[in-house]
């Protein structure tokens, strides 16, 4: 559920952009993000670090977005978002005693020290990479393939990169008839 919930802005933003354009489609992306943030902080008295983050770069690159009227703006947003997270999942694994994919998943899954920090380097090296697959499209195509590459293109992504993990987890999965 919280997925879908951050997945909220992307897309309104991609319907705003399907029924009007690239600015008007940021304006609400922008408002969506805040409400988000406002939500999550009324309901939960706590906002994450990366919301905040997220929060602040749609702020500012989206705004430069709309007052400059340049796309480039809030298309570098992504890459830049894609980056600090790789940079995070890899410099938990020096920063900290346990690297961030360890942290998140260590409730429901127990792992060799060793496979958590393989896997923490996968999470971070794909998040770069997604970075920079970003740059690709936004200056390889146009807009409207950019705009269904980050609303369909990015998530379809992730989810090969999880099912991909989740096949090399498996011989570290218990069996549950034990």
């Amino acid at each position: 559920m919280k997925q879908l919930f951050e997945f909220i802005p992307i897309l309104l933003f991609f319907i705003a952009f399907k029924l009007y354009d690239f600015y008007v489609a940021t304006a609400v992306v922008i408002v969506a993000t805040v409400l988000q943030v406002a939500y999550a902080w009324i309901k939960y008295r706590k906002v994450e670090t990366m919301q905040w983050i997220t929060l602040g770069l749609i702020l500012v690159m989206g705004g430069a977005t709309l007052y400059l009227r340049d796309e480039q703006f809030l298309k570098w947003k992504l890459s830049i978002i894609e980056w600090l997270f790789g940079a995070a999942f890899l410099g938990s694994q020096f920063v900290g005693k346990t690297p961030f994919i360890e942290r998140m998943l260590s409730a429901s899954l127990t792992l060799p020290d060793v496979i958590w920090k393989r896997l923490n380097t996968l999470w971070g090296c794909f998040f770069i990479s997604v970075g920079f697959i970003n740059l690709y499209v936004m200056y390889n195509y146009n807009t409207e393939d950019w705009v269904t590459f980050k609303t369909f293109g990015v998530p379809a992504l992730m989810v090969i990169f999880i099912v991909l993990q989740m096949a090399f987890l498996y011989k570290y999965i218990p069996d549950s008839e034990e």
